[in-house]
């Protein structure tokens, strides 16, 4: 080694890492190598520095440097390169050349000992796997085989062979494509082509096999190709699991997803979806009907006889429909509870044809059905829907068909309704009203006007009767014709009643206020569904008070109908009410049939005599039109009615007085009271002071 300042250990390691640098990937950290090559270079500077060079001393530190992990060719160069430089002298030459021989000695060692790591790695994987691949080919759950690419069997395992019932002998060396089903889907194996080309790698099918007992086993196989290491294809695996109780399962779930547990018969979604299917298909010749039909008082059966008779009764009545409709391929299902319903389709079906199904399903359900010791006897009422093409969706016909239905209930049940477009316009709007008729209340879209009541005999304004509109945001007018049925049917009219009762109250005290010397009658209509509400004596006494109108001055007005119903409560209540002073008219007498022996037992003050009966609405001239003396039938019976009147204490009032012929008939026949168009339209309550003060009839006639 030459040169005046040779390098220390710790400075020939430090250019010794640089050197090295990036060459190799170094598990170790810097400072890690730093230490490592400090050592190096004190051996490499000791083995220098006496008389001779030691080679193996050298080789021990080349092979260090492969231990270091410096195992790249550009790592040993630059090292040779590096220590040459710095301990240049006649001795490096051979120094140099003991390192790189231990350097690749141990190289060559370390590459080795890593091959036969990875030999016998790769030896026990594949025994392992091999032992694994047979282990579970063996015990697998589901049924496997290995088939050559031209389809010869060469291995089966247990579970193929107990799904199947063969014995492995019997499948080996068959084809596997020799197993078909009549039941296989057409062109089944030529899916396998793409497989067998490569152009797939798996397939999945579904199909069915023969067991050995000729039973059908359902399976859902999947067939893999397996190709050597050059891309040959070599073997078809094909998995094989039994879905037979898994299918039948979803068929039972299916059935019961689509079918009426009770019955049998098809549910409300399969008939929905039968429906909607066949609507595209009619017109052009073609027409879909159908036929809504409910049971009459079926709750009476469940409740007298039980539900478990019920139930016997509905069975027998679907199975009955079932077979004498079904067999003409007409659907029959269960909508729900005592409800079933027919679908017809047809390429014509006339509602004469469609008239003969629902008279056939009446028919049906008419004959006794027998439970237990017991004959049980029902009738059904049933809507016809006919449907020729066009836009309409399935909910909308059985909407139309279960409207029909309630119709043929209304008009008496134990028949047939034909669908008509124009009443179910009425349902339609009435059910909108309904529907409306809340929030028009509490808006205030119920107006009240008053119409004068006038005394004949002098022609003087005693009274009104309070009329109540509803006025419509779009500026229309209904009339109590038009939504009082409403009322009565959905319960409304009890709070639209009140609210009405208490602003007419509240106006005739008002009147009063203005003209005291002139207090006016105020009648009100009280529909029947408020006189059975319990509380209605102290409703109309509260409102009495709230607004200080006067009992004697209230007239409270019931249609006859209504009034000859009464009973129990109901006239308790109207005999509460008379007793405050309240009086109590009988409204359009003369449209019902009245009681007259029951009559003279009511709390009833006054007779209103309907219009038709004063007008005579079948008479060109109506009622009164005939002079006196004259051969008038219809006169002589009113002039009976105002005489009943007055042998029973009661007062009477005309209404739809239209002529000044008719008002002197009335009055020469003893009516009390008139009202009508001759006197006033109903107006407002701002304008009933000056009908008081100057009433426009006083003067004419």
């Amino acid at each position: 080694m030459t040169g005046p300042h040779p390098p220390s250990a710790d400075q020939l390691a430090g250019r010794w890492r640089a050197a090295v640098a990036g060459t190799s990937r170094v598990s170790v950290s810097q400072p890690a190598l730093h230490d490592v090559l400090r050592e190096l270079a004190a051996d490499v500077i000791d083995a220098l520095a006496g008389g001779d060079v030691d080679p193996e001393r050298l080789r021990r530190v080349g092979a260090r440097l492969v231990q270091a992990h410096l195992t790249e060719t550009d790592a040993l160069q630059r090292t040779l390169e590096l220590l040459g430089d710095e301990l240049a002298g006649p001795r490096t030459a051979p120094a140099m050349a003991a390192l790189a021989a231990g350097y690749a000695q141990a190289l060559r060692t370390r590459t080795r000992d890593e091959q036969q790591r990875i030999m016998t790695a790769t030896l026990a994987a594949r025994v392992a796997a091999e032992a694994r691949f047979a282990a579970v080919f063996d015990a697998a759950a589901i049924g496997i085989t290995v088939c050559h690419v031209d389809g010869e069997i060469l291995e089966v395992n247990r579970a193929l062979c107990d799904m199947l019932g063969y014995a492995a002998s019997d499948l080996v060396s068959r084809q596997f494509w020799e197993f078909t089903h009549p039941d296989d889907r057409p062109g089944l194996w030529d899916r396998t082509k793409d497989l067998l080309t490569g152009t797939v790698d798996h397939l999945r099918l579904e199909k069915p096999y023969f067991r050995r007992d000729g039973s059908t086993v359902l399976t859902d196989l999947v067939l893999s190709l397996v190709s050597d290491p050059e891309g040959r294809s070599r073997y078809v695996v094909a998995m094989i699991h039994d879905i037979t109780e898994q299918r039948r399962m979803q068929d039972r779930l299916a059935h019961q997803a689509t079918h009426d547990p009770l019955t049998g018969l098809p549910n409300r979604t399969m008939f929905f979806d039968r429906l909607h299917d066949a609507l595209p298909r009619a017109g052009d010749g073609g027409a879909v009907g159908v036929c809504y039909l409910d049971l009459d008082d079926f709750k009476g059966v469940n409740d007298t006889l039980g539900h478990d008779v019920g139930d016997e009764l509905l069975r027998a009545v679907a199975q009955r429909l079932d077979a004498e409709l079904g067999r003409h391929g007409h659907v029959v299902a269960r909508m729900g509870g005592d409800e079933f319903v027919i679908l017809v389709e047809e390429r014509s079906p006339d509602t004469g044809a469609l008239e003969a199904v629902a008279a056939t399903a009446l028919a049906v359900v008419r004959r006794p059905v027998r439970v237990g010791d017991r004959q049980v006897r029902v009738s059904a009422s049933l809507g016809v829907v006919r449907h020729e093409g066009g836009a309409t969706t399935a909910a909308e016909l059985m909407k139309a068909a279960d409207t029909t239905m309630y119709w043929a209930k209304t008009d008496g049940r134990d028949r047939y309704a034909l669908f008509d477009a124009d009443r179910h316009r009425g349902d339609v709007h009435r059910f909108a009203l309904s529907a409306r008729m809340p929030q028009a209340l509490e808006s205030g879209e119920f107006v009240v006007e008053y119409q004068p009541l006038v005394r004949l005999r002098d022609r003087r304004m005693i009274g009104v009767e309070a009329l109540v509109r509803w006025e419509l945001p779009d500026g229309r007018r209904l009339g109590p014709d038009e939504f009082v049925p409403v009322a009565e049917q959905n319960g409304l009219i009890v709070p639209l009643g009140l609210a009405v009762l208490t602003e007419a109250c509240r106006a005739a005290a008002g009147w009063a206020a203005e003209e005291p010397e002139q207090p006016l009658l105020m009648s009100v209509n009280l529909a029947a569904r408020q006189v059975r509400e319990p509380g209605i004596v102290d409703a109309v006494a509260a409102v009495l008070a709230d607004t200080g109108w006067r009992p004697e001055l209230l007239q409270l007005e019931l249609t006859e109908s209504d009034l000859m119903g009464s009973a129990g409560e109901t006239l308790g209540a109207l005999r509460s009410l008379a007793a405050m002073g309240v009086r109590i008219a009988i409204d359009d007498f003369g449209t019902g049939y009245s009681n007259l022996a029951y009559l003279r037992h009511l709390p009833v003050h006054t007779l209103k005599l309907a219009g038709p009966f004063v007008t005579g609405a079948h008479l060109p001239d109506g009622l009164l039109a005939s002079p006196p003396g004259s051969d008038d039938v219809d006169g002589q019976v009113l002039a009976a009615v105002v005489e009943l009147a007055r042998v029973l204490g009661l007062s009477v009032t005309a209404e739809s007085v239209e002529t000044a012929g008719q008002l002197e008939r009335l009055r020469a026949l003893g009516c009390d009271t008139g009202q009508g168009w001759y006197f006033a339209r109903s107006v407002p309550a701002a304008e009933v002071p000056a009908l008081l003060r100057a009433p426009p009839w006083a003067t004419s006639g």
